[in-house]
């Protein structure tokens, strides 16, 4: 079974700490009574997510693509590329603002659920998604070369299985049809 080699690694915009000091410090603003709460409001949420952005990577591989994140709560998926749907680029315009992007991770059978990884900061995350793109493609065209090779039987185990099915089956109408 060939190796599950790095293909590209994501950097983290550091803008993603002051976007995300932003959105509690608007949040608190709005609630008015919060005011006040800003002077630790501000400082907590720095320290944070400036220790979540040391914490966060994402990997594409040879294979699949790996995420990993959190401080406390750490979360580590490696998601198959045949198993991705759809790799998604968004950004709002406060992100705009702050010249990030956020990058969405979607699986059959996730996107009811919203996506399965969401990730805001990634930098150059068009070439990210574009690459793994490639590399999905290339993942598929390799398994179906490999199928298709001279020494892989001319016929699967599930074709015998809806055989001998379509042959029950025949065998039920014929009785069916006789008087």
């Amino acid at each position: 079974m060939a190796e599950d080699r790095v293909i590209l690694e994501a950097r983290f915009n550091p803008k993603y700490v002051s976007y995300h000091v932003l959105q509690v410090s608007v949040v608190f603003v709005l609630t008015i009574v919060g005011i006040p709460l800003l002077l630790v409001a501000v400082p907590l949420t720095w320290f944070l997510r400036s220790l979540e952005l040391k914490h966060i990577s994402l990997v594409l591989t040879s294979k699949s693509v790996k995420v990993r994140k959190g401080v406390f709560n750490k979360i580590e998926k490696t998601i198959p590329l045949e198993k991705i749907t759809d790799l998604a680029i968004y950004h709002g315009p406060i992100m705009r603002f702050f010249g990030l992007e956020g990058l969405t991770v979607e699986t059959a059978g996730q996107s009811s659920m919203g996506p399965l990884v969401a990730l805001v900061g990634v930098e150059n995350a068009e070439g990210f998604r574009d690459r793994a793109l490639e590399q999905k493609e290339a993942l598929a065209e390799h398994s179906h070369g490999v199928a298709s090779s001279p020494s892989a039987p001319a016929e699967r185990p599930d074709d015998k299985v809806l055989t001998d099915i379509r042959d029950t089956l025949l065998r039920i109408e014929q009785k069916l049809d006789k008087p």
